[in-house]
């Protein structure tokens, strides 16, 4: 089985910030996650990230909130 996108969604508000979010379900957990998804959600502005979470390989599952990680 490859990776299946779940979902895409994009949205400019007329505030200038941006959502995009991103899931796909994976064959296998991205390690250290459990889970069958790989992920990402971002919030901000081009250039400046309010609120993101995400997976990626080595790191599982976590937020960034205001610069911190």
């Amino acid at each position: 089985m490859k990776a299946a996108l779940i979902i895409r969604e994009r949205r400019l508000f007329a505030d200038g910030f941006i959502m995009d979010m991103v899931i796909w379900r994976v064959p296998k957990p991205v390690p250290p996650a459990l889970h069958g998804f790989k992920y990402r959600f971002f919030y901000g502005r081009p250039g400046e990230r309010l609120i993101g979470y995400d997976n990626e390989r080595g790191k599982g599952d976590h937020r960034h909130y205001l610069g911190v990680e």
